[in-house]
């Protein structure tokens, strides 16, 4: 049955990411699953050096764009801040999340169905993966993977309306050692949803089904979209947000051709199996101006690791990639089912040997959904008596493993982020670094393509944005092997480029702000809340840009609105759930 509002207006729909505080042990929630994904699970062992942005949840903003209704979006609220805005009356509520926040997810929809008990409550996100989801919150309706579709036809809209492509910003207040990221950021392109590959572990691959649904099927869409998308940010940069981008060979090399044909050269930080890579080619990275890539390496051992990764030489891999100016973010999986205290090591000391600009180390976690999951299940070695909330790969195995008793897990992972830093640095050095590569494998050639020439002039532009920081990482070093590189890479980049006056600048006030926010976090901690986020997309308009709305704004019957809030003021005082 289709959902439709009374009284001939717009469908009126609330749709809003799980509340905060974020990293924080509550009743809610725990201090390891952090609103920041490279703080989380990426760098988050390199103390004031490790990077720090939030990213919006974007699945949100993709179906208000595409549904014609009035739709509210709520990214990062706190609980107060969500029941005064459901306490304004919507049709559909809608709540995303994933599994460690299905505590959260749960209050959310207790709090809709006692302030607006008329709403329809519908659940989304990976936590929908969560086995009797329907059962244990209350809801109305569960999507589970790609929800536009299903989202339309409970809305009696058409499912196969062509989809429009938001504008959007990757991440938001992007920084490292107190400094703002120097720029506009990166845009989001998202091409498609899921993966083929269907790796036992990986959630996204079982969640959408083991396939691969395209947004934007060919290069020339692609082209068009993110041309549109670039000429409204002034930003030629984006971050795709596509599993495996390059297992459509053909429709990246189209949009190579498009971009070669119209000479504009857009750069691209992308996701993509080691196999897709090997047959994309070198040579066509560069053409299509891949300036970083997150490779999922998972393993040193065949028995550990999975088809995408055959033959692979993980090192040469890498260090080529990096010898044409492109980042490395290489992905690893610890406690693994044929891991031990006694190799584990060695499965550390791999990844540290692989020199990638950045290591993601995660715990074996068998996520609702997929293969792993079930296999655990049938096996009786789930950790049904973990709360949900403990689900992040950061502390503890939500399965039992006779080799990784109590917290012997957290301390592997915890050394692991550790050993890795002091080996190989922070990874804004070795991100500089890489960027010097590449820009020195241009400069040292007579003739370059035009887009060789743009490649060029946006590496030498990163060089000029981050080397005044180079003095700051060389004073806060984790060591003196640290502090020696940072000092010998600066004198080379300024050896290759000349230095500005505004370069000498830079340089004394990144240390300056920089000794600031270690003073800062040493005395208050390192936590970063995210910003409420509310955009109000407009019925009859598919392509119109969201609205601000400032957050005060109350609308409606000024009875009903003073009804709903002084609900909300009620709720508060209401007790959650148990666990």
């Amino acid at each position: 049955m289709a959902l439709v509002s009374g009284n001939g207006r717009p469908t009126r729909i609330l749709l809003s990411g799980v509340f905060g505080p974020f990293g924080v042990d509550d009743e809610f929630g725990r201090k390891e699953n952090i609103m920041e994904l490279f703080h989380n699970q990426v760098t988050r062992g390199q103390g004031v050096a490790s990077f720090r942005f939030f990213h919006r949840s974007f699945g949100l903003y993709f179906l208000a764009q595409n549904l014609d209704a009035d739709v509210t979006v709520l990214d990062f609220p706190s609980r107060e801040r969500f029941a005064q805005e459901v306490a304004r009356g919507y049709d559909v509520v809608g709540i995303s999340f994933i599994a460690p926040n299905f505590v959260k997810a749960r209050e959310m929809a207790r709090t809709a169905r006692l302030l607006a008990p008329g709403a329809t409550i519908v659940l989304g996100g990976h936590g929908a993966a969560v086995e009797g989801v329907e059962e244990l919150i209350d809801c109305d309706h569960v999507i589970r993977g790609e929800g536009i579709k299903p989202m339309r036809r409970l809305l009696g809209q058409d499912p196969d309306a062509p989809i429009v492509h938001p504008v959007l910003p990757s991440s938001e207040r992007s920084a490292i050692f107190g400094l703002t990221v120097p720029g506009t950021p990166a845009n989001l392109l998202v091409p498609g949803v899921g993966c083929v590959n269907g790796c036992s572990f990986c959630s996204t691959s079982h969640f959408f089904g083991k396939a691969y649904t395209p947004y934007l099927s060919t290069g020339r869409e692609l082209f068009d979209t993110a041309q549109r998308i670039a000429n409204e940010t002034g930003s030629d940069e984006f971050f795709v947000l596509d599993e495996n981008f390059l297992k459509d060979k053909q429709r990246a090399m189209e949009l190579i051709d498009e971009m070669e044909r119209h000479d504009r050269h857009f750069a691209f930080n992308i996701f993509s199996s080691t196999e897709a890579i090997r047959a994309f080619g070198l040579h066509n990275l560069e053409r299509l101006n891949v300036t970083f890539l997150w490779i999922g390496v998972e393993s040193s051992s065949d028995l550990g690791n999975f088809e995408k990764n055959v033959g692979l030489d993980a090192r040469g891999l890498i260090s080529k990639l990096q010898d044409r100016g492109i980042m490395v973010l290489a992905s690893s999986i610890l406690c693994a089912e044929h891991h031990t205290q006694e190799n584990i090591q060695a499965e550390i000391d791999f990844m540290i040997g692989l020199e990638a600009d950045m290591v993601q180390f995660m715990l074996l976690t068998p996520l609702p959904v997929t293969r792993l999951y079930r296999d655990h299940k049938r096996r009786g070695i789930l950790r049904t008596d973990l709360p949900l909330e403990e689900w992040h790969g950061q502390k503890m195995l939500s399965f039992r493993h006779p080799a990784f008793p109590g917290d012997s897990a957290q301390r592997w992972i915890d050394s692991a982020f550790r050993q890795e830093y002091e080996a190989n640095s922070s990874s804004l050095l070795r991100v500089i670094r890489t960027t010097y590569k590449g820009y020195q494998r241009l400069a040292r050639r007579w003739e370059l393509t035009p887009g060789q020439a743009a490649r060029k002039r946006m590496l030498e532009a990163s060089l000029r944005a981050w080397s005044p920081v180079l003095p700051t990482i060389a004073l806060l070093a984790v060591n003196s092997l640290e502090r020696e590189r940072a000092t010998d890479l600066l004198r080379r980049i300024r050896r290759s480029i000349p230095q500005s006056l505004g370069d000498r600048i830079k340089a004394p006030a990144a240390l300056a702000i920089a000794l600031a926010y270690r003073a800062r976090v040493r005395l208050f901690g390192d936590t970063i809340q995210p910003r409420t986020i509310l955009s109000r997309y407009p019925a009859g308009r598919p392509q119109a840009r969201p609205t601000p709305i400032p957050l005060e704004e109350v609308a409606g019957d000024p009875q009903q609105v003073r009804q709903r809030l002084a609900a909300a003021a009620m709720w508060a005082t209401e007790p959650p759930l148990p666990n």
